[in-house]
């Protein structure tokens, strides 16, 4: 189901609401990928770096758990990237639209 929203004011508010909720689960994704990466780290006895390093390089075997952990390293890459475009997100406000947009409300569906 899609709804419209004519009013400028609200769509802005909706966006950055979703933005927002969109960074909040982003961040709870880190915190569980972060402690799987420091439960493989303990387990193992050496960092995710030199894990990284040393599967490249094929000097560690293929096992289940080192390719879930290489798993991890790639999650953990993708969602810092996901966050970093989200936090630069910038929305174009335009004082007269807003102006309008205040006078309107509220929205007359």
């Amino acid at each position: 189901m899609t709804k419209a929203y004519n009013h400028p004011y609200t769509l802005l508010v909706k966006l950055e609401a979703a933005i927002r909720s969109e960074l909040k689960t982003l961040a709870h994704g880190l915190n569980r990928t972060r402690e799987r990466l420091t439960g493989f780290e303990k387990q193992y006895g050496f960092s995710t770096d030199e894990f990284k390093r040393r599967f490249a390089s094929r000097e560690l075997g293929e096992t289940l758990d080192f390719l879930e952990w290489w798993g991890e390293t790639k999650m953990l890459t993708a969602l810092e990237e996901r966050k970093r475009a989200l936090e630069g997100v910038q929305i174009a406000r335009s004082n007269a639209t807003l102006k309008r947009s205040r006078q309107c409300w509220p929205p007359r569906w």
